[in-house]
C-alpha cells in the first residue's frame, strides 16, 4: 500500500483528523467500489468502475438527509442535482462514475432502490444523483463498459472502515496534474468546544496541470517541470481537460443553505492544490449533513406528511469551523488520490504514478522545511 500524505510527514493545514482519515469517520457513511477491467474486442483497454457513498445505510429515498451542491465550473455532467437545489433533500447514494456511464450508472440505482421499497401500491420516484469525470485516455471510453452489475456490486460493497483509494472504483482510468489520479478521501475532527463534529471528503481527481501542484502551499509542480524531472518524458495530450466531483459529508445538524456553503469550500480545497482554473474542467461538489436524524421522505400521499417538522441547525457564529474542516479535508483528499495511484498504461498512453519520495524531494526543492509538530 502506497504511502499517504501524513504517513510522509505532510500534514495539510491546522485541523486534525478524524481516526481513519477519510469520509467513513463520519458515523453511518459507507463506501464501495467496482473495477471494471480488460480489453474490449476492438482491442481497446478498458480501465473504468463505479464508486459509490451511501449517507446512511439502508434506503436513503426512506432515510434522506439535507444537502446542498455547487458548481465552480460546468463543464462536466451530473444527474439529481436539480431536486438538490429545489428541495434541499437527498433521496439517493451518490455515484462516481466515467462521463459516458452516467446514464447507466443513474438508471441502475433507481432499479436497485425500487428493489427495497415496499410494494404496496404507492407512486415510486427517485432521481439519484451521480457525478462523472473523463476517463477516455486510458479507458475504452465508447464501449460502454460499466454495466447494471458494477453498480449492485459497488452498493452491496459498500461499508465503513478505511476506504480504499488511486485508481479504484470510478477513479480507476483518471489523471490528476498529469499524474495518475482517482479516488481520494480525508477528515477533520472538530473539537468538543467547536462542536465536535466530523467533516469528511472524497473526491474523483482527474484534474489539474502539472506545473501548477502545490502541496501545503508549496509549489512543487513547477520543480517536476525542469530538465532533470523524469517526468518531463512523459507528455500527455491536452493537460488540465479532466474534472474532479467531490462529496463532502459531516455530522453536524446543517439545514439544506448550509449544506450549499459547505460545498462551495471545496473551492478553495481544490484551489489550495492548484486546480480549478481550466476551462475544460468539470468542478461539481456535493455536501450533504447527516446531523438531523429525522428529515421526512418526499410524501406519496399528503396524509403521511406532517405539518411541521422540529429539526436543528449549526449557529452561524459556530459554522466557520465546518468551512475550514471542509477546505483542508479536500486539499489533502487530493494529495492521497496521487500518492495511491500507481503508474498506469493504456490505449498507447502511459502515466506516471507521483511517489513519495518524488513528492518529497519537490517540496525540499521548493523550500518545505520538513515535518512540523501535529
Amino acid at each position: 500500500m502506497n504511502p499517504r500524505a501524513r504517513d510522509l510527514d505532510i500534514l495539510i493545514g491546522q485541523m486534525q483528523p478524524g481516526p481513519l482519515n477519510a469520509i467513513t469517520d463520519v458515523p453511518g457513511v459507507r463506501v464501495g467500489h467496482s473495477n471494471v477491467r480488460g480489453r474490449s474486442s476492438s482491442g481497446r483497454d478498458i480501465c473504468t468502475g463505479v464508486t459509490l457513498i451511501e449517507p446512511r445505510p439502508g434506503s436513503t429515498s426512506q432515510q434522506p438527509c439535507f444537502a446542498g451542491v455547487h458548481v465552480l465550473n460546468g463543464n462536466g455532467d451530473a444527474t439529481g442535482l436539480e431536486w438538490i437545489r429545489e428541495a434541499g433533500l437527498l433521496t439517493s447514494p451518490i455515484a462516481f462514475t466515467n462521463t459516458h456511464s452516467l446514464g447507466v450508472v443513474r438508471d441502475a440505482l433507481i432499479v436497485l432502490d425500487r428493489e427495497q421499497q415496499p410494494d404496496d401500491g404507492r407512486l415510486y420516484w427517485n432521481m439519484p444523483v451521480v457525478l462523472e469525470t473523463f476517463d477516455g485516455l486510458l479507458n475504452d471510453i465508447n464501449g460502454f463498459h460499466v454495466k447494471p452489475e458494477h453498480v449492485a456490486e459497488a452498493l452491496n460493497g459498500a461499508a465503513d472502515g478505511p476506504v480504499v483509494e488511486g485508481a479504484v472504483g470510478g477513479g480507476s482510468g483518471m489523471i490528476c496534474h498529469e499524474f495518475k489520479g482517482g479516488i481520494g478521501t480525508a477528515s477533520r475532527r472538530l473539537s468538543a468546544a467547536q462542536g465536535g463534529w466530523t467533516v469528511g471528503a472524497i473526491v474523483q481527481a482527474n484534474h489539474g496541470i502539472r506545473s501548477e501542484l502545490r502541496v501545503d502551499g508549496y509549489p512543487v509542480g513547477r520543480y517536476m517541470e525542469q530538465k532533470d524531472s523524469p517526468f518531463l518524458r512523459a507528455a500527455l495530450p491536452h493537460p488540465g481537460m479532466g474534472s474532479i466531483v467531490v462529496c463532502l459529508a459531516t455530522d453536524a445538524p446543517l439545514l439544506p443553505h448550509q449544506c450549499t456553503r459547505l460545498a462551495q469550500r471545496a473551492s478553495l480545497g481544490l484551489a489550495r492544490t492548484g486546480g480549478g482554473n481550466e476551462d475544460h474542467s468539470g468542478d461539481i461538489f456535493i455536501a450533504f449533513a447527516t446531523g438531523n436524524d429525522h428529515v421526512p421522505p418526499a410524501a406519496y400521499e399528503a396524509k403521511r406528511a406532517a405539518t411541521c417538522d422540529g429539526l436543528r441547525m449549526v449557529n452561524n457564529d459556530h459554522i466557520s469551523e465546518l468551512f475550514l474542516a471542509a477546505t483542508e479535508a479536500v486539499e489533502e483528499a487530493i494529495i492521497n488520490a496521487l500518492l495511491a495511484s500507481d503508474s498506469s498504461e493504456g490505449n498507447g498512453h502511459s502515466v506516471p504514478g507521483l511517489d513519495g519520495q518524488t513528492l518529497l524531494a519537490a517540496l525540499k526543492k521548493s523550500g518545505w522545511p520538513g515535518s512540523r509538530p501535529a
